[in-house]
């Protein structure tokens, strides 16, 4: 009998990490390589201003996930349907990825493609709530970190795959693979539809394997008014009776923009500074997920060992001086960008995973959707850090006559770590929350 208990539970785990696998083409080929580009492309009109809608329209996905993710936590717990919410939050992000294949390389498609953007990150975002807030229940104590980090590590190896399919197959040849036309951009359009296959074949074991989480506490039902008023109650609560578990929220919120930004300027550093082409920002794409995974994985174990907010602290440490390295060494060309960005990706995926461990610890039996409501509420409320400090940076540069500037936004990013690590440093290793 409890070998069976052990095989099921063995089961459920792997099933929860898998679905980090299964849902990687959304970030990897649709929010930062392949859609992003390609509807900011010269296809719909001017790449400048359209980068800068793509960014308006980011803005508002935010607002919306900060306003709405704490909610949404709240009454997963209560109602006990976080594995029901997550494939429901699938289904519409594998709608998204087929209506993306009829965004037509047409100017006047424009707004259809950024509507979807706008919605599929809203969704994807609302997703992790409940995928976060399963954690606890396909982990021990003693495997949580590992168990973390496998899974984070499987969502960067699912990339490498799909950049490789991507570049080799459809993005390279004159001839893309099954005989797809290159005319209309349908090579690049067809790999949308690649990406909502991958995304419902793989979803399927945690539907299968995963069991569902209890019902809390049946009580009165609230409308979505008297759900914030609950909030705000909560976050005073918890402000008064546990400022550790608040401390932790919010230094997190800051560094986690700075991890955010590390991958959405990434590209955009290798492209202008560095003078990278297309098929070498997907090259380094592949690299970053291949030494993130690692890094992943890696921190998982570690995290195990050593405690999480001593994993999460020298993954910022390491990120503040790989940062650091790329700008010092930008004059030795592309091999500095190569070392220097690839060290970077490599504290990514340890600080990411290691994140959600530590509000994992310490939260209360279930409650785990309502602090993981409030860590992405967090996360959005300060997600205009990084982008406004590399704009800033680079008007500085700028200003200061400096003709190639791209290279000092980097530094921005720099800083939004250094605070985020200052802040992380005052935490304590082990906060406690009051169940109540």
């Amino acid at each position: 009998m409890t070998k069976a208990i052990d095989k099921k539970a063995s089961r459920a785990t792997w099933a929860w990490a898998l679905w980090d696998w299964a849902e990687q083409p959304y970030p990897t080929l649709v929010q930062t390589f392949i859609f992003a580009t390609y509807i900011t492309s010269d296809y719909f009109g001017d790449p400048n201003v359209l980068s800068a809608q793509l960014g308006i329209v980011a803005a508002i996905a935010g607002v919306i996930v900060a306003i709405s993710a704490p909610v949404f936590g709240r009454r997963s717990d209560a109602a006990g349907n976080r594995k029901r919410w997550l494939l429901i939050n699938t289904g519409f992000l594998i709608a998204i990825m087929v209506a993306s294949y009829f965004v037509g390389p047409k100017p006047e498609l424009l707004i259809f493609g950024l509507v979807l953007y706008g919605i599929g990150s809203v969704v994807q975002e609302t997703a992790f709530i409940n995928y976060y807030a399963m954690l606890n229940q396909v982990t021990t104590p003693k495997n949580i970190g590992r168990v973390s980090g496998l899974a984070w590590g499987l969502g960067y190896v699912g990339g490498i795959i799909l950049l490789l399919v991507s570049l080799v197959g459809f993005v390279l040849p004159d001839t893309p693979w099954f005989g797809v036309s290159t005319e209309n951009a349908e090579n690049i359009r067809v790999l949308f539809l690649f990406s909502a296959v991958w995304m419902a074949v793989f979803s399927i074991p945690l539907a299968l394997f995963v069991p569902e989480a209890p019902a809390g506490p049946r009580g009165p039902k609230v409308t979505i008014v008297e759900s914030y008023k609950t909030l705000f109650r909560q976050i005073a609560v918890l402000r008064k009776r546990s400022p550790e578990a608040l401390k932790f929220l919010i230094a997190s919120a800051v560094y986690r923009d700075g991890l955010a930004g590390v991958f959405t300027f990434g590209a955009i550093l290798g492209a202008v500074a560095f003078g990278f082409s297309r098929e070498e920002v997907i090259f380094f794409g592949i690299g970053a997920n291949i030494v993130a995974g690692l890094g992943a994985a890696l921190g998982g174990f570690i995290d195990d060992r050593i405690g999480t907010k001593r994993t999460i602290i020298g993954s910022l440490a390491g990120l503040v001086i790989a940062g650091l390295g790329v700008f010092a060494f930008a004059g030795v060309g592309q091999i500095a960008y190569w070392v220097g960005g690839l060290a970077l990706c490599l504290f990514v995926g340890p600080a990411q995973a290691s994140s959600r461990v530590f509000i994992a610890r310490f939260t209360p039996e279930g409650r785990e959707g309502e602090f993981f409501g409030l860590y992405q509420t967090t996360g959005r409320a300060v997600s205009f850090l990084s982008p406004t400090l590399w704009t800033v940076s680079l008007g500085l540069a700028a200003a200061a006559g400096i003709k190639e500037t791209a290279i000092f936004g980097i530094l921005g990013i720099v800083v939004v770590l250094i605070v985020g690590l200052v802040m992380m440093s005052k935490v304590h290793a082990a906060p406690k929350v009051n169940a109540e």
